[in-house]
Formats: structure tokens, C-alpha cells, sequence
């Protein structure tokens, strides 16, 4: 019986290859006539803001980040950059190469999968369409739960979803929003993505300060797990 019952992972930068803002977002901020540096400055600082839901939906949140950026765009205007922004979001969004395959692997294992990511709006409208979607036993979404990372109840939220114990639980992410120290105090074991392209993601409060194992491939979860098992069965 494998240690591990569950593998969790963070969406962005770890299921997906490094994010940075892509061309696309300049047309939302011409839409709301809003200079892009600007509109760039309000999201990046009220990210947690709006990444916990309540603000109400993507478009109230949208409204509301305009009166930050001291803008007043028509109601037109507004919905109009909604479905910009969800656009350039997806556009910005790749999936590893090995995201399916290792996701695949883990379930042939018999290991329950899932995602618990901070995100907005976008993220939870769009996931459907990508390839890992039917890949993943559990989801979820901060915009949705109320909170961010590193609280636990995203993590206790997974596991409840699962009937799973935390410490049944292997989670996996690049460490953002101090979610590797989140997912530990949570009861979690938990473990770095460090991938070579992680560079020049974007990221909000690093896990800095952690010091746990580290991987440099979604792959190297396989050995991990299978690690596990061997253990236990020499136990």
C-alpha cells in the first residue's frame, strides 16, 4: 500500500510552464481605457484581493479594480474586457509536457489527483477545456473557497473532497503564496517544483524561507511515489 494516497499540485508554474502577462492583456486595458501600467500596477497589488472571490464576480471584480486604477468605463466597456481578460489569461496558459502523462501515470498508480490553486475568475472557466481536466479527481479553486494560500482550508477542502487524510496527501508546487509551508502545517508532505523555466515566473509571496526536497521535473514525482512504495513494502 503506497504511503502516498493522493498527489496535489498547484496549477500555475507547476502544472503549467512559467507565466508572465502575455501580449493579449494590452487589449483589456484598451478597452477600459486605462493606461497598461496602470492597470498592471492595481492587479498585481490587489491580487489576493481579488484571487479570494469577494469582490463578487469577474465582472464586479473587473469594475472594481477599474476604481482602484481611477477609471470608469461603460457597462459595455466592462463586459467587453471580462472576456478579453479570460482570453489572455487561457493565452497565457501552457501546460507542461509532461503534466498529462505524469497525471496519467499517477492514476494508473491508483493515486487520487487534484489541483489547488490560487486563481481569479478565469481559471475555473477554462480548466474544463485543458487536457489534464479529466485527469484530476479534485479541484480547488481559492476564488471559490474564500481564501488563499497558505491557509488551510484549501488544502483541509481537497481532503475533505477526497476522504483523505492530510498526511495521506503528497503535495507539489513551485512555492508560491507560501504554499509549500501551507500545505506542510496542514499536515501535508510537500515538495518544490524547481524547473529551469520558473525563472521568470510570476509570483506573489515566494516560500523563500522553505527548505524541503526539491524537484526538477514533473517526472520526478513518478520516482517519488514509487519510492514510496517500495518503502512500504519493505516495511
Amino acid at each position: 500500500m503506497p504511503s502516498y494516497q493522493a498527489v496535489l499540485f498547484d496549477f500555475f508554474g507547476t502544472l503549467t510552464r512559467s507565466v508572465q502577462r502575455g501580449v493579449a492583456h494590452l487589449g483589456t486595458a484598451e478597452l477600459l481605457g486605462c493606461p497598461t501600467d496602470t492597470l498592471t500596477e492595481v492587479l498585481n497589488r490587489t491580487y489576493y484581493e481579488r484571487a479570494t472571490g469577494r469582490l463578487g464576480n469577474a465582472e464586479a471584480t473587473l469594475r472594481w479594480v477599474c476604481a482602484q486604477a481611477g477609471v470608469h468605463p461603460s457597462d459595455h466597456a466592462v463586459r467587453a474586457a471580462v472576456a478579453s481578460r479570460h482570453r489572455a489569461v487561457r493565452a497565457d496558459t501552457r501546460l507542461r509536457a509532461d503534466a498529462v502523462p505524469v497525471l496519467a501515470a499517477l492514476r494508473q498508480r491508483g493515486l487520487h489527483t487534484g489541483v489547488i490553486s490560487d486563481c481569479t475568475h478565469e481559471l475555473p472557466a477554462f480548466l474544463p477545456q485543458l487536457a489534464v481536466a479529466p485527469l484530476l479527481d479534485v479541484r480547488v479553486f481559492s476564488v471559490q473557497v474564500g481564501q488563499c494560500k497558505p491557509d488551510p482550508a484549501l488544502y483541509l477542502t481537497a481532503c475533505q473532497r477526497l476522504r483523505l487524510a492530510p498526511q495521506d496527501c503528497l503535495y507539489v508546487g513551485d512555492g508560491g503564496s507560501q504554499e509549500l509551508t501551507g500545505a506542510e502545517r496542514a499536515g501535508m508532505t510537500a515538495v518544490r517544483l524547481a524547473a529551469p523555466d520558473l525563472g521568470e515566473h510570476m509570483v506573489f509571496n515566494a516560500d523563500r524561507e522553505w527548505r524541503g526536497p526539491t524537484l526538477g521535473t514533473l517526472r520526478e514525482v513518478l520516482d517519488l511515489v514509487d519510492a514510496q512504495v517500495v518503502r512500504a513494502g519493505a516495511g
